[in-house]
């Protein structure tokens, strides 16, 4: 069975200082993705909702601001990956016939700097990672996710005898791009000179190659092609493939690299890509998890947008962007347009909804009719979604 995406709905994003709580930001996106669909909330089978900074059952706390309506509404937290891992479970609850019509929301109301533990008195769920970290890396204060991805970039680099002005260049690409996207939290032109002269983070990151703490939210409806023509929606966007992953030993094997779901990543683009029976080079545009940008690279190979030790030329020809042979980041990802853990994934699919509609304005990828989406969280979770415009005779 074929799941329709009927409606998406976002809400700019802002610096924590900014913004309103997050029911108020879910409440927000809920009616955005409802109204863009042509629904009432009344039509609603079940609701699922991600997020990472908030209190149990937040997801229905968010929803009751629309409407109390009696549905199911699940609850996921899986780190950055909460909004696409809804999407996932919403996804599997159209294609298991259990639902008819899903709200899938992710939201998220960030405090200023670094992510940090949240309970002193019990183990935090990344120990694995940062005990492998530690048998492998020199010991550091600095941020504990700016030392996974930087020990990732520095592996990347020294494995190919790269430049660091190759991870400048993304951020500069990121802002260009968010510089059409009314949604993004920074639109600010920056030159490769700047992002190196920033503030030094650890390893090749500098603060201008960081995501920052956002707060926002997104939301899609999701159906079945046979309930969208009943109440005449809009079915042609789809979701064509789809695959989730976690980690495997080779996570934890001491290569930098891994430990940042390069490997899990592969793993869930082959499925796709197999399920789909497509070749990544058909993807004229793609929204990647670029939380830093040594992420950004290490994704261009996990996706197979290039071949494995080629993202240095991939960039400096400008194959990454507008005139290239993939457009990736229109929305300016996580680095400018911000990154509201629970709502990113949302985010991500709606930007590639509203390219495959061409409605993208400033934004939009010529011709578009194929759009992959990537969405990462350590712990881990790999989300990738590959969606498809139909043509209709």
């Amino acid at each position: 069975m074929t799941t329709v995406v009927a409606g998406v709905g976002l809400v700019p994003f802002r610096t924590p200082r900014l913004s309103e709580t997050y029911d108020k930001l879910g409440e927000q996106a809920i009616r955005a993705a409802l109204g863009d669909a042509g629904l009432d909330v009344t039509d609603l089978d079940q609701a699922y909702a991600g997020y990472v900074y908030a209190d149990s059952a937040a997801g229905q706390t968010a929803l009751y601001g629309v409407a109390p309506t009696g549905i199911p509404v699940i609850n996921t937290n899986n780190y950055c990956a909460s909004g696409s891992t809804a999407l996932w479970l919403g996804r599997q609850a159209i294609e298991s016939g259990s639902a008819q019509c899903v709200l899938v929301v992710g939201f998220e109301q960030m405090v200023p700097g670094a992510i940090g533990s949240v309970y002193a008195d019990r183990p935090e769920s990344l120990w694995r990672f940062a005990a492998s970290r530690d048998a492998h890396r020199p010991l550091s204060d600095a941020p504990p996710a700016a030392r996974y991805f930087g020990d990732a970039g520095q592996a990347y680099l020294d494995r190919y005898d790269v430049d660091v002005r190759l991870f400048a260049e993304v951020a500069v690409k990121a802002r260009r791009h968010a510089g059409a996207n009314p949604f993004a939290v920074f639109r600010d032109p920056l030159t490769v000179e700047e992002v190196l002269a920033s503030p030094h983070v650890y390893g090749p990151l500098t603060r201008l190659q960081c995501c920052p703490p956002t707060c926002g939210a997104a939301a899609a409806i999701l159906c079945t092609p046979e309930f969208a023509r009943s109440r005449g929606l809009d079915d042609s966007i789809v979701i064509r493939a789809q695959a989730m992953t976690s980690d495997t030993a080779a996570t934890f094997s001491g290569d930098a690299i891994e430990l940042v779901g390069g490997g899990i990543a592969r793993r869930a683009a082959d499925a796709v890509y197999d399920a789909a029976g497509i070749d990544p080079l058909d993807i004229p545009v793609v929204e990647l998890h670029d939380c830093f940008t040594a992420n950004e690279v290490i994704s261009y190979e996990a996706l197979r947008l290039t071949a494995e030790g080629t993202s240095d030329r991939f960039v400096s020809d400008g194959q990454n962007t507008y005139g290239g042979r993939v457009v990736t980041n229109p929305s300016g990802g996580l680095l400018s347009k911000g990154h509201p853990l629970g709502a990113t994934g949302l985010a991500q699919c709606a930007e590639l909804v509203w390219q495959l509609r061409g409605t993208a304005g400033a934004r939009q990828v010529d011709g578009a009719k194929l759009a992959l989406q990537h969405n990462l969280g350590l712990g881990s979770a790999c989300v990738v979604t590959l969606y498809e415009r139909l043509t209709r005779s």
